[in-house]
């Protein structure tokens, strides 16, 4: 008589892959604190150039000046 023995990581139909551990939530949530920081940065110098060299590179002032209030904390 054969005795067979298997074991399973899946926990009651929960995919591992769904659950994220504290971890990787608190990187994504830094990943976004930063990435909403850089976007800032960028916007912030992309409106201190003149109208002509924003227009040069395809931007436009009141939209950089809307997106600028949207992501103010304040």
């Amino acid at each position: 008589m054969a005795i067979a023995t298997t074991t399973t990581t899946a926990i009651s139909g929960v995919s591992r892959s769904s659950s994220k551990s504290v971890f990787r939530k608190a990187l994504d949530s830094m990943i976004s604190a930063r990435e909403r920081q850089a976007r800032r940065y960028v916007n912030g110098y992309l409106l201190s150039l003149d109208d002509a060299t924003l227009a040069a590179y395809g931007y436009d002032r009141a939209e950089l000046e809307r997106n600028s209030s949207l992501t103010s904390a304040f």
